[in-house]
């Protein structure tokens, strides 16, 4: 059982959705992306998505991406990454990497499953790794127990969800919406349709993601879905802060409206 499933089950065992907060390592810097990580937790997220930065990135929104080339242009690298990873694992909230395949192959797939485990991690979610093409992957989350989490989408076949689910661990990831990351008005029914679609061919919990920005939203995914995922929001509340000090306090107050959205929701 990693960390995730722990994590998971606790906040089933309090009836509410589990929270779940990703920022990209590296923004404003590699410890400030620690430091606001570690406040996120502070706020009541409980399991946070450290973000591997890419140059080239499929899914991201612009709010993300002016932190990805941010970090990159500051020479942030997976090392990093990996020690944000353990800062998160460090407060007892479950840590995951999220990141594309790209990188994970130049690092060595063995290697950067092993130091992960190594530092603490969870699980890693790899947007564009699809099970059919992830034999090496899989062998080596398996090694190195950690769970892999793979996305499911509103396009996604019922023989696509099955075959997905089959081989995730820790949740599913259910993209609520079609296209790039970035905070939505409303969040849309196609996310409950998707998470009741699943739930029948897995009995993993499910989180959806991809547009959550407040609490009344967090309250309505949570309604229906094992976990929230909240992105972009955290990112801007970061590139909107005067300084790092006060996007800290940003990103955490952030998190504990949102804390409170997910236990509103049942």
């Amino acid at each position: 059982m990693t960390r995730l499933t722990e994590v998971l089950a606790a906040a089933r065992a309090e009836n509410r959705a589990a929270l779940v907060g990703y920022l990209p390592a590296g923004y404003p810097s590699a410890e400030g992306s620690a430091e606001a990580a570690r406040a996120m937790v502070d706020g009541g997220c409980d399991v946070i998505e450290i973000g591997l930065p890419y140059s080239d990135p499929q899914m991201d929104g612009p709010v993300i991406q002016r932190a990805v080339e941010h970090a990159l242009a500051n020479g942030v690298n997976t090392h990093h990454v990996i020690d944000n990873a353990r800062a998160v694992a460090e407060t007892g909230a479950a840590a995951l990497v999220m990141t594309y395949w790209n990188p994970v192959e130049r690092y060595g797939v063995d290697r950067f499953a092993e130091e992960l485990a190594a530092a603490g991690g969870a699980g890693v979610i790899t947007p564009d790794l699809i099970p059919d093409e992830a034999a090496d992957w899989i062998a080596a989350t398996d090694k190195h127990g950690l769970d892999r989490i793979f996305l499911v989408a509103p396009s996604s076949t019922d023989a696509r969800l099955k075959l997905t689910t089959d081989v995730c661990g820790g949740f599913v990831y259910a993209a609520s919406t079609m296209g790039i990351t970035g905070t939505r008005t409303s969040v849309g029914n196609r996310a409950a349709e998707l998470v009741a679609r699943t739930r029948e061919v897995t009995e993993l919990p499910i989180c959806v993601g991809l547009g959550v920005s407040n609490a009344a939203q967090a309250a309505e995914i949570a309604a229906y879905a094992d976990g929230v995922i909240v992105g972009s929001a955290f990112v801007r509340a970061l590139l909107d802060a005067p300084t790092p000090e006060a996007g800290v306090e940003a990103v955490r107050a952030l998190a504990a409206e949102l804390a409170e959205g997910v236990r509103a929701g049942r």
